[in-house]
């Protein structure tokens, strides 16, 4: 047996380094062999570092190999500390030690050259004889694997057998050449597969690692499972169809599931076409049912391809779930004529206000079938939105219900005037708005001592009792806001109309403003606002601008849901964009009005999108209202005009009406002072106690009327 010379070397230094290690630092404690001794140490600690945090196999031998360099920096540091050679030859025993452990170890001559240094005193080969017939080699034990699994090995071992895993079974994908499904498991038993990457297995195999997918095993009958086993899919031909031709269930997990898709997290359910109305359907739904959808419209457009168009691609999501509509035209551009069917109130108090986008018909109330009460009505949206077109199928509803409606506006127009006939009362102006809802908070105090025929009671008003002894009446303003800012009748419109909204409801009266705002700084106070939300579905055409569309509907939202968007007028995008900017050609004008769009809120907070019925003025109305008109019963009347309220509300002020007569002994001028009081049993007080410009001459008077202005 001889040793190898790799090993006589290595023993030889540790001999000789020994008595340096243990001499050294005693001598001279300054000297550079101890620098260098300790610079190797410091070399070898960083090793460690690097070997003990590299994920590839071979790290224990990487550490073993950098040892004695740490080992001899320690002795050093050691004996350099030591007084002398330290109590009982301590230096010496330790350098002694450290040579005999590299000594028996040997880790440079055993470890250098894994795989391809020969056992150490291994025999001379001996010739063999020519005439001896060559030894058979010696077969691996045959699993009965079949050949793709056997070739599946071979390059899985000529690659290093990656973090340390065999191959259990190759499987071929059907009709594919080249796609296969591994099924490893690592090397040792118990040992979990760490450190496999697609990269290591796409490297064996001669594939991007794009193409190559690792999943974990689940449990089966007969095979284990968990983390010593995985699975690793290698597909390069579905890859490249799948680039190419892709399915649609893969171009939308590959283009809008993806982490930076238009909805990260979903997958496609179906898609569907409907010829007939010109829609083709994407329903899609998050993997996650946790989670809740995150849409970027314009993504998905470009994703699926469709033009990124507000008037023709519509989202709808519901909970986890979401439906995408692309249509081929405008779909609210459609128009749909009012009828007296869809007019016609059913046992709830519903009826058909307008249709949504993807056809649903869209329903409002004339009257709270649950809450056993009326109900109030607030409509947003600029000039020429469409609020009168509602009004006028609104209150066909209600008057098909058998419901008595007023209508006052700021200003008189054709519209109005045309519902003034087929409605109890209408006026058009400030004053008449305020006569009105004086009128109808004053009908509150009667109907609450109006007895009731079956026992001689008066009870709170019940829609659809026939034993109640009146009639729901519903008092529409319009432009509400315009009207509260008034000069001189402002105050008594805002006042009267927040009081009707708190109290009307209890006995028969339902108020409906309209305006441009729902907000308080326009008329609207916190507690009137919240009273129309919660008793009516509020309805917003377009307020000017998407946004401004958007913040007024979640102004009379309950939760902040997503608000779908009106774009000023529905044009579809044409050609493009940047060519006409190159040949310097004009854009198409090929807009559509929005007019009748609204956004309506639901009894659960979330905001649709419809198109109202269109109810056209310049046809007769007749056929949407009943016969007779609906009034009030002549109880109600005679009380109101005994209380002074019940006349033409087109007349002038009366004197003392809303504030006192003009006073001949103040200062000559025979100006009114708008105290409280007025008879009738509508006036009330104005804000201040003192004539309408009063003069000021001193700094107590100034303090007198500022107090007078904020009610101090």
């Amino acid at each position: 047996m001889t040793t190898p010379r790799s090993v006589a070397l290595e023993r030889l230094a540790y001999t000789l380094a020994a008595p340096v290690l243990a001499v050294a630092p005693n001598l001279s404690p300054d000297s550079p062999v101890n620098q260098v001794v300790q610079l190797a140490g410091a070399a070898g600690i960083g090793g460690i570092v690097l070997a003990a945090k590299s994920e590839q196999t071979g790290a224990g031998r990487k550490i073993l190999r950098w040892a004695p360099l740490v080992l001899a920096a320690a002795v050093d540091v050691a004996a350099k500390t030591t007084t002398g050679f330290g109590p009982y030859g301590l230096d010496g025993l330790l350098a002694t030690g450290w040579a005999a452990a590299g000594c028996l170890v040997l880790p440079y001559s055993r470890h250098a050259r894994r795989r391809h240094r020969p056992a150490l005193a291994a025999p001379a080969q001996q010739p063999v004889p020519a005439e001896a017939a060559p030894e058979p080699a010696v077969a691996l034990p045959d699993d009965g694997a079949d050949l793709l699994t056997r070739e599946a090995r071979m390059l899985w071992e000529r690659a290093g057998m990656p973090a340390r895993t065999h191959v259990v079974k190759a499987t071929r994908h059907p009709g594919m050449r080249h796609d296969l499904t591994l099924l490893l498991r690592a090397s040792e038993t118990g040992r979990p597969i760490t450190g496999l990457s697609p990269e290591a297995v796409g490297a064996a195999f001669g594939v991007p690692a794009a193409d190559v997918a690792l999943a974990d095993v689940p449990l089966q009958p007969g095979r284990q499972g968990g983390p010593g086993w995985m699975e690793a899919r290698i597909t390069p031909e579905a890859n490249v169809r799948r680039r190419t031709k892709p399915t649609d269930a893969e171009r939308w997990t590959d283009r809008i599931g993806s982490p930076k898709g238009g909805a990260p997290g979903s997958e496609l359910v179906h898609k569907t076409r409907d010829d007939e109305r010109g829609v083709t359907f994407y329903r899609a739904r998050m993997a996650d049912p946790t989670e809740t959808p995150r849409i970027d419209l314009a993504k998905v457009c470009r994703a699926l391809g469709l033009p990124e168009d507000d008037s023709c691609v519509f989202v709808l999501i519901d909970g986890s779930e979401f439906l995408i509509s692309a249509f081929d035209t405008p779909p609210l551009s459609q128009i749909f004529p009012a009828t007296r069917e869809l007019l016609t109130p059913d046992t709830k108090g519903m009826y058909v206000c307008g249709f949504t986008i993807t056809g649903q018909p869209v329903k409002t109330m004339v009257y709270q079938h649950d809450k056993n009460a009326p109900a109030h009505g607030l409509t947003l949206g600029v000039s020429r939105s469409g609020k009168t077109q509602f009004f006028a199928i609104h209150m066909a509803a209600q008057s098909l219900a058998g419901q008595v409606v007023w209508l006052s506006t700021v200003r008189k127009d054709e519209k109005t005037t045309v519902l003034g006939r087929y409605i109890d009362r209408q006026g058009s102006n400030a004053l008449w708005m305020a006569r009105s809802l004086r009128a109808a908070k004053t009908l509150c105090e009667i109907r609450a001592d109006m007895p009731w025929p079956h026992d001689g009671q008066p009870h709170d008003y019940k829609p659809g009792d026939p034993r109640c002894p009146y009639r729901q009446l519903n008092v529409y303003a319009d432009e509400f806001m315009t009207a509260a800012q008034d000069g001189d009748f402002g105050e008594f419109i805002q006042k009267d109309g927040e009081d009707l909204t708190v109290t009307g409801l209890k006995y028969g009266i339902g108020f409906n403003p309209a305006g441009q705002s729902p907000f308080a700084h326009n008329g609207f106070s916190t507690e009137m606002k919240d009273n129309l939300r919660q008793n009516s579905r509020p309805v917003i055409f377009n307020m000017g601008s998407p946004g401004a569309t958007r913040k007024a509907a979640e102004g009379t939202m309950e939760n902040a849901y997503d608000v779908p968007t009106i774009p000023a007028r529905y044009s579809r995008s044409e050609g493009s964009a940047i060519e006409r900017a190159m040949r310097g050609e004009a854009d198409p004008e090929n807009g559509v009005s929005t007019g009748g769009v609204a956004v309506i809120v639901l009894d659960n907070g979330r905001a649709v999108l419809m198109r109202s019925l269109y109810a056209d003025f310049d046809t007769d109305l007749s056929e949407l209202f009943p016969d007779e008109v609906n009034r009030l019963t002549d109880h109600e009347i005679s009380e109101l005009d005994k209380r002074g309220l019940w006349f033409d509300w087109n007349e002038p002020v009366r004197p003392g009406e809303f504030w006192p007569e003009p006073d001949e002994d103040d200062e000559g001028e025979g100006r009114s002072r708008r105290r409280g009081g007025g008879k009738g049993g509508g006036g009330r007080g104005s804000r201040g106690d003192g004539r309408r410009s009063e003069q000021v001459a001193s700094p107590r008077q100034a303090l007198e009327a500022i107090k007078s202005l904020t009610d101090a």
